[in-house]
């Protein structure tokens, strides 16, 4: 395919064989010298698409200077990282190269000597280029290649504006590949605007998850919830590394403190965790130290792990693209993945949604029974029965065991099961059915399956849930309709609709009644969720008199709807004496 011998060598190190689709397309027009535009979905090897090109033409080392001549954006830290991982893997025939990752999060000590030092390659998200940029420590005078990974990921994130700034900020003469899993009209645009003539790729596929990957969805229920049906199928389950969703932080770290007090290797990844911890926590799950990670969507963006054989959708992501990027954390390279989702009974539109979206139907599966975990117990039991004395050198122990026998006068099989019993450390081999784990907070409380949602217990002495009133910062000059709100709000706070109070669109920003006693890790979680390409920005208002009275959502109440002044009690007994009998008040 025209790659230099260095990489050629390296590649054989790798043990990479034949180029995927989008990597046979891509790799000759690169070289070529043509801008490219490549359309196709998570774990199809597009870093490689893109990096075997830039290693292949790059001159590096004492002649080429400090400056970097190959600029890559990504959408999130992980994905840097892992960018960065591969270009020095499959640099790794070249003396002299340097690949420096830069991403919010980290010092920037380290960076700013990488930067002075000189870097061939830089690998960043988009806020940090920017701000190297502006700072003059990061100059892309002799800039030669720019690559946009997974763009629509970036435009989901907020990210397009930074995007197009840095297009602005580089030479014009640079190569550009820009490479997404979807092609929304914005990416079109930015194409259309920066790139000279692009070769365009589309890796047109069957489904938009890949087929290596088994897809299965359990419907939450039948007095199980999500943590027991979690758990059943760690014990039922064979997998070698797992990766669980959940929806919030708060969430993850609940969820990683219950599953490693049933015994698992497990660690939670998520923005709160501090960069140097994160990088830990992934190198352990590659080594084998942790087996299982509960992470959020943005946390878990772009990681790579070769031993991640299950993804768990412990809360079901609220858009297509979401799940895709999930599962494909699974089956990465062409090894085999499984995927499993959780569905409530309330998400089902959301599962049709995914189905549709992925044109691939997924099967449904039953949670292992508890005659079903006891079994896998007990065969685990006996294979570590079986290893043992495979293993040899029980000498010893024979000798003390005879001699135990012949002192106690026990029988053989008596003595055997209480050598088992202990071994086994006290745990029961087989259990009983497990409690559904439930907790309750002062106005929202987690249910069974785990779903935060309003308490609809809470009610006031009139009927009616009590009630406060938030400001967010986006409204009608920015094409928000009042659904826009009610479905972000229901989507990311797990609250039902009908659970969502007045709602008041005014032109910069709108008001919106909740129920009182919002966690505090879902009001954070929401300040940062995205409306009509706008963040929520979610603020209370202390006096809630802003919100309009009860009437259609997004609309000033009728005057039908406004409230009566209250008569004086002297025109309440004038018109009880007047009409013989009291009016009924109306309900």
């Amino acid at each position: 395919m025209g790659l230099s011998d260095a990489v050629m060598t390296a590649l054989t190190d790798v043990g990479y064989e034949t180029p995927s689709p989008i990597q046979e397309a891509t790799i000759g027009p690169l070289l070529a010298g043509r801008d490219v535009l490549g359309q196709a979905q998570t774990g199809t090897g597009k870093t490689a698409a893109f990096a075997l090109p830039i290693l292949s033409t790059m001159r590096f080392g004492k002649d080429a200077g400090k400056e970097p001549r190959a600029l890559v954006l990504a959408p999130t830290r992980e994905l840097a990282i892992q960018v960065a991982e591969a270009f020095q893997r499959y640099a790794s025939h070249m003396p002299g190269f340097h690949v420096l990752p830069i991403y919010g999060g980290q010092g920037y000590g380290p960076q700013l000597a990488a930067l002075k030092r000189g870097v061939d390659v830089v690998v960043g998200t988009p806020g940090r280029v920017i701000d190297h940029l502006k700072r003059g420590t990061l100059k892309l005078d002799s800039l030669e290649w720019l690559v946009l990974d997974e763009a629509d990921e970036m435009l989901r994130m907020g990210f397009i504006d930074d995007v197009e700034w840095v297009f602005e900020n580089t030479p014009p003469e640079r190569q550009v590949a820009l490479f997404s899993a979807t092609m929304p009209g914005a990416i079109r645009r930015i194409a259309k605007t920066h790139l000279r003539d692009p070769q365009e790729v589309t890796i047109e596929t069957r489904t938009t998850t890949a087929d290596n990957i088994r897809q299965r969805y359990w419907i939450v229920g039948g007095g199980i919830s999500k943590l027991e049906a979690l758990t059943r199928l760690l014990e039922a389950e064979p997998f070698d590394a797992m990766l669980v969703f959940a929806r919030t932080k708060k969430a993850t770290d609940e969820l990683a403190e219950k599953i490693s007090a049933r015994g698992y290797a497990c660690a939670s990844l998520n923005g709160d965790i501090v960069q140097a911890q994160r990088e830990r926590t992934i190198a352990q799950l590659k080594n084998g130290q942790l087996d299982i990670i509960v992470a959020t969507d943005v946390a878990a963006r772009g990681l790579d792990v070769e031993r991640i054989s299950h993804v768990i959708n412990f809360d079901i992501p609220h858009d297509t693209e979401s799940y895709v990027h999930r599962i494909g954390r699974t089956g990465r390279a062409g090894r085999q993945g499984d995927a499993i989702l959780f569905v409530t009974m309330r998400e089902k539109r959301l599962f049709k949604n995914i189905e549709r979206a992925t044109r691939q139907a997924i099967e449904p599966m039953d949670v292992p029974s508890m005659a079903d975990v006891n079994a896998q117990r007990v065969e685990r039991f006996k294979q570590r029965i079986t290893d043992t004395l495979e293993a040899g050198g029980l000498e010893q122990f024979t000798d003390l065991v005879e001699t135990y026998r012949a002192e106690h006068n026990v029988e053989p099989t008596l003595l055997a099961a209480a050598l088992a019993r202990l071994a086994q450390g006290g745990e029961p081999i087989t259990l009983d059915a497990a409690p559904v784990d439930k907790s309750a907070g002062q106005a929202f409380h987690e249910t069974a399956d785990g779903d935060d949602k309003p308490d609809r217990k809470k009610k006031s002495a009139t009927g009616a849930m009590s009630m406060e009133t938030y400001r967010i910062e986006v409204g009608r000059q920015h094409g928000v309709e009042p659904r826009n709100i009610v479905g972000a709000l229901a989507n990311e706070a797990g609250m039902d609709s009908k659970d969502i109070g007045r709602i008041a669109i005014n032109d910069d920003f709108s008001l919106v009644d909740l129920p009182k006693g919002m966690p505090e890790e879902i009001f954070a979680h929401l300040k940062t969720v995205w409306v009509a390409n706008r963040q929520l920005a979610i603020s209370r208002v202390k006096n809630s008199f802003g919100a309009p009275a009860p009437g259609p959502r997004g609309k000033p109440a009728a005057a039908k709807d406004k409230p009566r002044h209250k008569k004086s009690a002297k025109k309440k007994k004038a018109q009880t004496k007047s009409k013989g009998k009291p009016k009924r008040n109306a309900p």
